[in-house]
């Protein structure tokens, strides 16, 4: 039976990528985002590898929306057996400058969201006695940047996130584990450098180089399809017996 794996943040970036590497694999995707073109994206990668899509513009802002979501794909595909919180946002700024309203909406997006989906889904995959769930975190799951506190809270409570799950889901084949991934060029990192270059007061290549980079020891962005390998890896029938772990692809950052 081809099973259905629902990715939020996929019509860009990282999700685009784990999205793109699940249909390969004859996996049915939903995909989810904001871009205004969703549905045609959505549409060719059907086309291109023969499964089915969908595609939802949920904005995880709001719990409803977030149910309504997980319900629209039930509805079309019957089953959600792997789920990949993927979407996130983020904002750089000191401390004492630092909005609420941006603080309540990370929160929102990057942790509660998956809180959501993950006990929404949870009845159904304990039903069929089969589920994965994947928390793309990041590398500030695990360690701390200036700048960024909201964006390390909310993926250090992935993390712990993450780990209950591992743990309530052990006896219903339902796994959950977390990628910390380092660096990664996308738009969401694209938009971090031009923050940090104001934040520090440095040039863009300056923060690649001297501020975003200089943590990892290899001194280059993380490929997205390695991010998709692993999360292929993961949403296998054969890993059953890795659940609650962090998986870090930050070349070599929290080695040090």
């Amino acid at each position: 039976m081809t099973k259905t794996a629902l990715i939020t943040g996929s019509t860009s970036g990282i999700g685009y990528t784990i999205a793109r590497a699940f249909a390969s694999k004859g996996y049915n995707v939903m995909f989810h985002g904001l871009e205004t073109n969703g549905s045609e994206i959505a549409r060719k990668v059907a086309e291109e590898y023969n499964v089915k899509t969908d595609f939802s513009n949920a904005n995880l802002m709001h719990p409803e929306e977030i149910e309504k979501l997980i319900k629209t794909t039930f509805k079309k595909f019957e089953t959600i057996d792997i789920l990949i919180n993927n979407a996130g946002i983020q904002y750089v700024s000191p401390l004492e400058e630092f909005p609420l309203e941006k603080w309540n909406a990370i929160i929102a997006i990057n942790l509660t969201a998956a809180f959501i989906t993950s006990k929404t889904v949870w009845v159904g995959m304990k039903k069929n006695n089969f589920g994965r769930i994947i928390n793309i975190s990041s590398v500030h799951g695990l360690r701390a940047s200036e700048f960024k506190s909201a964006y390390v809270s909310a993926k250090h409570g992935i993390i712990g996130l993450t780990k209950v799950l591992g743990l309530e889901g052990a006896g219903s084949n339902i796994t959950c584990n977390a990628i910390c991934p380092g660096y990664v060029k996308t738009p969401l990192v694209e938009g971090q450098i031009k923050d940090q270059s104001k934040a520090h007061g440095l040039t863009e290549e300056e923060v690649v180089q001297k501020v975003m980079l200089k943590k990892q020891a290899v001194k280059e962005f993380i490929p997205e399809e390695k991010i998709s390998e692993l999360a292929l890896f993961l949403a296998a029938e054969n890993s059953s017996a890795i659940t609650g772990s962090s998986f870090t692809l930050d070349g070599g950052w929290t080695a040090q």
